[in-house]
Parts: structure tokens; C-alpha cells; sequence
């Protein structure tokens, strides 16, 4: 593996709590092919590791940029969420299950049980 120092030309025995700079330092936990990957993108450019993994992130950044939080609604991630459900719950059934026996079971522990629907305030109301 390639020996690029996350210090540059810094001490290593000096105490972390001496450094004056002005940027947060953050661990940053990264497999071992993806570091060696990484140390020689750093080594090909004559970056640290340090600087390379914080060149890497802003090219990240800029290639696909974050969405706020607001511009997501709940109900797109509910319905996510129930989508991933269904498709985990249809690879655990029995494949030789009638498909209107499938459709019962999936819905039953989606939705829960018929005679506690009522309680539930994420389920349209059944008009009686």
C-alpha cells in the first residue's frame, strides 16, 4: 500500500489539541481497496490523503448535488418504504401460493390486521 501521510509535514507526536487550523477534522472509515484507491489517485495528483479525500468529496458534490430535505415529501417516502415491504415480503412467500392468496397476505402485513385499519391514520378512511 502506499505510504501518503494524512499529516503532511506536520509531527505525529504532537498533541491533536495543538493544531491551530481552522477546518473540522472527521475520520473517515474506508476499506482497504478503496483507500489503497484513493492513495493512489492522491499520489498521482501530489495530494495528501487528506486533500485528496476532500477533492474527491467537493467532485461528488458537484457531479450530484444534495437535495433539500423540503423539496422531498413524506408521503413519496411512505409509499417508498411500503414498495421496498412488498417486495421483500413477496421473496419470503411461497411461490407456489394462489396469486389472490399472495395479494391477501401482502396486503394484511402491509396494512396490519382488518379489524385494527380503523386506528391507522396513514390508510385512507373505507367509507361504511
Amino acid at each position: 500500500m502506499i505510504g501518503v501521510s494524512d499529516f503532511g509535514s506536520k509531527d505525529s507526536a504532537s498533541p491533536v489539541g495543538r493544531r491551530t487550523g481552522l477546518d473540522a477534522i472527521s475520520a473517515v472509515k474506508m476499506p482497504e481497496m478503496l483507500t489503497a484507491t484513493v492513495d493512489a489517485w492522491a499520489e498521482a495528483h501530489q495530494l495528501s490523503r487528506s486533500d485528496a479525500i476532500c477533492r474527491l468529496v467537493e467532485l461528488g458534490l458537484k457531479i450530484a448535488p444534495a437535495v433539500p430535505a423540503s423539496a422531498r415529501s413524506v408521503a413519496s417516502d411512505a409509499d417508498r418504504i411500503e414498495e421496498l415491504a412488498v417486495h421483500e415480503i413477496e421473496g419470503l412467500l411461497d411461490p407456489a401460493l394462489p396469486d389472490d392468496e399472495r395479494e391477501r397476505r401482502i396486503r394484511r402485513l402491509t396494512e396490519g390486521p382488518p379489524e385494527f385499519s380503523h386506528e391507522r391514520i396513514d390508510l385512507p378512511k373505507h367509507r361504511t
